[in-house]
């Protein structure tokens, strides 16, 4: 049966782990197989993009394939036709579907129309190949997942969300700091929750207020992104204001464990959700996440294409 990545609860936890690791294979260039061989992704993009564009093209030319880049100009999803006959037609070309998509309700339909796997490479709930490369970047670090203390600052967003299903699929604790009415949903709260109901020892925790200070005591992984993601924009100075505080910043870093790491998914609003200089930190690796999102695309696309 064909499978999709739309979202971290697409994969088990024992998919996840292979995942995770595969992506390390990639990373040790211990793997040079070539599972897309002669293959097509077809790239529909609705929003821009640096990491999610470069790294799924370089990953399908690496994995034997090539990548087709489609704006969103181009494409026009339910403007110049429905987003069902666009999965339809891609379908009977290419191998694979990615999509960056304004709306997470078009991956679903693209998922249902198209006979070939999707890939979610951002919508507005979850962000899966960033999650994965995330974990990666950990595991790296770390050596191990497993009860390590992961701390998120800020918006409640998509990569919120889907680091949060990663992190305690793995059997990390997972805790989130937002100010009042930035918070996760009770639904996205039940997702977390869910998922970590299979890991014994997983802990959750939620918090929102007007300090982030008591979530980052004792962490190993501070996470932060913007406070104001794209197409949020009306609501800059909005945000700006509701999120003084919750900057991650040297002073913060000083409260959590001495080996602690900084995290960002990229790109950095400098003076707001992180000082200038953090990107840069000795304990940043924010670079590696952002080169690990290569090797996360080829585990992904490897693992779909093991399912076709």
């Amino acid at each position: 049966m064909k499978k999709n990545f739309l979202s971290i609860d697409d994969v088990s936890d024992e998919e996840l782990t292979w995942l995770v690791d595969k992506s390390i294979e990639f990373a040790n260039r211990s793997d040079s197989t070539t599972p897309f061989l002669g293959k097509i992704a077809a790239m529909i993009f609705e929003k821009p993009s640096l990491r999610t564009k470069v790294s799924f093209d370089i990953a399908c030319y690496e994995l034997g394939g090539h990548g087709i880049y489609l704006s969103s100009d181009e494409v026009g999803l339910d403007l110049r036709e429905p987003v069902e006959d666009v999965a339809k037609v891609l379908s009977s070309w290419a191998a694979l579907i990615v999509a960056r998509v304004n709306s997470h309700s078009t991956l679903d339909r693209l998922s249902v129309s198209s006979s070939i796997p999707v890939i979610n490479a951002l919508s507005d709930i979850e962000h899966p190949c960033q999650a994965l490369a995330d974990i990666l970047t950990v595991k790296q670090k770390f050596g191990s997942i497993q009860g390590l203390n992961i701390a998120y600052v800020g918006d409640a967003n998509n990569c919120a969300l889907s680091l949060g299903l990663a992190a305690v699929s793995q059997g990390a604790n997972y805790k989130i700091i937002s100010p009042e009415a930035y918070g996760f949903s009770a639904n996205d709260q039940h997702k977390i929750l869910a998922r970590a109901s299979g890991q014994k020892n997983a802990e959750v925790e939620f918090y929102t207020g007007t300090s982030p200070k008591d979530a980052i005591e004792g962490s190993h992984v501070i996470y932060t992104d913007v406070w104001t993601s794209m197409g949020q924009e009306s609501e800059t100075e909005t945000r700006k204001s509701a999120f003084q505080g919750f900057q991650v910043n040297e002073k913060l870093l000083e409260l959590a464990d001495r080996e602690a790491i900084v995290l960002h998914p990229m790109p950095v609003h400098y003076g707001e959700e992180m000082s200038l200089g953090m990107l840069d930190h000795s304990q940043s690796r924010a670079y590696q996440q952002a080169e690990n999102r290569l090797h996360a695309q080829k585990a992904i696309i490897t693992y779909l294409m093991s399912s076709v």
